[in-house]
């Protein structure tokens, strides 16, 4: 197929587009602080909270490496959520540690800047036209998941970066350029430092423009030899910057929740096929509707065979694009030219699999293909459809501005110069209009079953009159007219997108249903203020406590990290998995109906709920409505309460910090699976892992249980309670276990007067330490980025590789 004619840039041309690409960015970011509302749910229950404990700590001079706010301890230097590896919003968090909910949202959006204006320059770079550069910039700002899941801020953050990484990836091809191929390693390291499915899906798309690119040069084995050193450059430099954190959350996988994913688990997240009615009518499946009655398809729909959702399964990108890529792109053959080809196999790898188990192939690409199974959600490939879709249309706008409509039917002439004109001429129109035909027919099949009818044939009616509107400029624009005409349609697509997708029920709640970040009613505000001059009380006395907070809602499951409360619980998809099979806190501390408790923690009078110092209980009702299987609040003192805030002050917990002369060694894993601790009693015996007894030089009963062992005389005072470090002083008249409560983690090292010495595993989930007789100042200093701890790190998971087996049985 011949290339297009090309258009020639001017400085004009591109500050032109600039400006109607930030004009339009503009229109959006400011949607939501004209309506009063605010990117919701993950972004506020989890993202903003991390982003506001990073401004806190940086605040205060330090690195936010561990989190004790969050499941009574957490290794936010290895949570790829945690912002802290992510330069833009660490500069943020050291620029504003305390931002507002909208400075919040306008920053993360401000990260799908780079990624429009980079559309321009690769539009450029190509010869497309500016009005194709503003459409494809467009759809990549707001178009299907970059605007129905705002919410997921790190995903967001990666697929912002991705047409920049793309642009100096091909500049630093063309050039042979060390200098770009340094820039392109470093914007794609910030890309995929996120370390979510979309960096994975986008680093393998960039990895597949490279290789295009030797594929189809003229001499590729010239043009590979000619840039074998950039190339070099880029993957060393993009790997070192990017070993560390991934080494940190592979250690951490390892030990939590989410190890990785079996197929069967995996599956579960695939894009059901049905759900591609909303990239051509937006509103079919009441997805945008703030009655919040969605009846696509979803887990209540398909019967729970689906873990996705409406904002999942949402892919509007405007209707301009999906006329032309039907039209002009699939019947009129276009989107087949040679110039297009990357981004259009880009395309249909990434529907196939988003798709997952609805087609063949996303099996052995699960089974073969190294990453994919540390997620649990093909249809995060939307995010690259998106990609596809805004270049796509951009093209197709710039094929329609220098050669116009296509023409569809050749006629019998066409026939007569051979079968090889049958396929444009026939069968890729019947294809445009099967597809078209498809979507109809389900999109009001659900409707009609959901008895929702007439709304979707509603939404389907705007969304024809906009095509037709479309269809009737593009045959009416003469040739002198072409750029006039996709001007407006641009503009027209631009302000269907802003009222489509910005703003809208995916991607925005009323401000005030985060008050806890911003003001909180009275009721809540006085018994939170109550609750922590009690606590400043105690910990002025060397005391801390910890407190759990249930069931208040979304905003209050994190707020721990902004409110300085030391919660057992929180929400967070990655956990300790020892954590979790001990104390059951789960995903989320929304509902009272998902906390569970397990064998270990039957209750809050459980013996690991006092030595996990568990004393307050924050609660969204009284404890006589809490849920059947909820346990007794036996001897529980209400302290506050009043509406939708009750917090009880439990029985005194065990001390934080206490010296131990007589240990008991136990297999922590074989523990975990027991309905109860082994018996210890007396304040002078501790549980140690099996594991860590061979680093104990003292007695303390481990030769001769049977043996007496006497208490230790003495005390352990905690001089200073910080982030990444705890202080305690310890005075004792003998060899002892200083036993700390604190949660035992890879990374945490130990030194008694300056001496290193090796942290022992305590009571099953807690740090210890051997301390001998004297008065001695101990220190616990989490060190993640310590060599030691980077070597071990990537010691076992090499041992790890060596011994994993084959793939889950499906």
């Amino acid at each position: 197929m011949t290339r297009s004619p090309l258009h020639a840039w001017t400085p004009r041309d591109f500050w032109l587009a600039l400006a109607a690409v930030m004009l339009f960015w503009a229109a959006a970011a400011a949607v939501w602080p004209l309506a009063g509302a605010v990117v919701p749910w993950d972004s506020k229950n989890h993202f903003y909270p991390m982003l506001r404990y990073l401004g806190a700590a940086l605040a205060n001079g330090e690195l936010p490496l561990w989190n004790p706010y969050h499941f009574a301890g957490h290794p936010s230097v290895a949570d790829p959520q945690s912002l802290l590896f992510t330069p833009t919003m660490l500069f943020f968090a050291w620029l504003d540690p305390s931002p507002s909910m909208e400075l919040f949202d306008a920053v993360v959006f401000a990260h799908l800047i780079p990624g429009a204006v980079a559309t321009l320059l690769l539009f450029r770079r190509r010869g497309w036209h500016p009005a194709g550069a503003v459409a494809a910039a467009m759809v990549f700002v707001l178009g299907g998941s970059a605007s129905a899941r705002l919410q997921h801020t790190g995903m967001i953050i990666s697929y912002g970066f991705v047409p920049l990484a793309w642009w100096l990836l091909e500049e630093a091809l063309a050039r042979r350029s060390y200098a770009f191929g340094l820039a392109f390693a470093v914007v794609a390291a910030v890309m995929t430092v996120g370390r979510d499915q979309v960096a994975f899906l986008c680093g393998l798309s960039l990895i597949g423009v490279a290789v295009h690119a030797v594929l189809t040069a003229p001499a590729p084995l010239a043009y590979l030899r000619a840039r074998i050193g950039v190339l070099a450059v880029m993957g060393v430099v993009g790997g070192a910057l990017l070993a560390v954190p991934s080494l940190l959350t592979m250690q951490f996988l390892m030990t939590s929740t989410r190890p990785s994913f079996g197929y069967g688990a995996a599956i579960m997240g695939s894009l059901p096929p049905s759900s591609f009615a909303t990239a051509l009518f937006a509103d079919v499946f009441g997805s945008l509707r703030w009655t919040y009655d969605y009846w696509g398809p979803d887990w209540q729909s398909m019967d729970g065979n689906t873990w996705t959702d409406r904002a999942v399964n949402y892919l509007f990108a405007g209707t301009l694009p999906a006329v032309l890529i039907l039209w002009h792109g699939i019947a009129g053959g276009r989107l087949a030219a040679q110039e297009i080809r990357y981004p259009v196999i880009m395309l249909g790898a990434a529907i196939l699999y988003a798709l997952g188990r609805y087609t063949p192939l996303f099996a052995p690409v699960f089974d073969h293909v190294p990453g994919v199974d540390l997620y649990r959600r093909p249809a995060d490939a939307t995010f690259v459809i998106n990609i596809g879709l805004a270049l796509a249309a951009g093209y197709l706008v710039h094929r329609y501005v220098m050669e116009g409509a296509p023409r569809l039917w050749s006629g019998t002439a066409g026939l007569v110069r051979g079968a090889r004109h049958v396929l444009p001429g026939i069968i890729l129109p019947a294809l445009a209009l099967a597809a078209l035909g498809g979507i109809l027919f389900v999109s009001y099949a659900y409707a009609a079953k959901a008895h929702h009818l007439p709304d979707a044939l509603r939404d389907g009616l705007i969304g024809t009159a906009i095509a037709l509107a479309a269809v009737g400029v593009i045959l009416r624009a003469g040739p002198r007219r072409r750029a006039l005409a996709a001007a407006c349609l641009v503009a027209l697509l631009g302000a269907e997108l802003v009222w489509r997708n910005a703003g809208n029920s995916l991607n925005a709640e009323p401000a005030g249903r985060y008050a806890v970040f911003q003001r909180l009613p009275p009721e809540q505000l006085q018994g939170l203020t109550l609750l922590k001059a009690e606590l400043d009380a105690r910990h002025a006395k060397g005391e801390h406590p910890r407190v759990e907070i249930l069931g208040l809602g979304g905003a209050w499951q994190n707020a721990s990290m902004v409110l300085g409360l030391e919660d057992t619980i929180g929400y967070n998809p990655l956990r300790l998995a020892d954590y979790e099979r001990a104390v059951g806190p789960g995903e989320n501390a929304a509902d009272p109906n998902l906390r569970q408790f397990p064998g270990l923690f039957r209750g809050y009078r459980s013996r690991l709920a006092s030595l996990l110092g568990l004393e307050y209980l924050v609660l969204d009702r009284p404890a006589e409505r809490l849920p059947r299987h909820f346990p007794q609040l036996t001897g529980a003192k209400l302290l506050y309460g009043s509406g939708e805030m009750w917090i009880y002050r439990l029985d005194p917990a065990k001390p934080r910090a206490y010296l131990a002369t007589r240990l008991v060694p136990v297999d922590s894993e074989s523990v975990l699976n027991q309905d109860e601790l082994p018996e210890f009693e007396g304040n002078e015996t501790a549980l140690v892992d099996q594991d860590s007894v061979p680093k104990i030089k003292g007695e303390f009963g481990l030769k001769d249980p049977a043996a007496p062992v006497t208490a230790a005389k003495g005390t352990a005072t905690i001089l200073a309670y910080r982030r990444n470090v705890v202080t305690v002083e310890v005075e004792t008249d003998r060899d002892s276990v200083l036993v700390l409560h604190d949660i035992f983690y890879p990374g945490w090292q130990a030194r008694v007067d300056g001496a290193r010495r090796p942290i022992l595993r305590t009571n099953l989930l807690f740090r210890g330490v051997e301390v001998p007789a004297g008065k001695h100042v101990v220190e616990f200093r989490f060190r993640p980025l310590s060599v030691d701890n980077l070597v071990a790190a990537a010691s076992e998971l090499l041992a790890r590789d060596d011994d994993a087996g084959e793939t889950a049985v499906r």
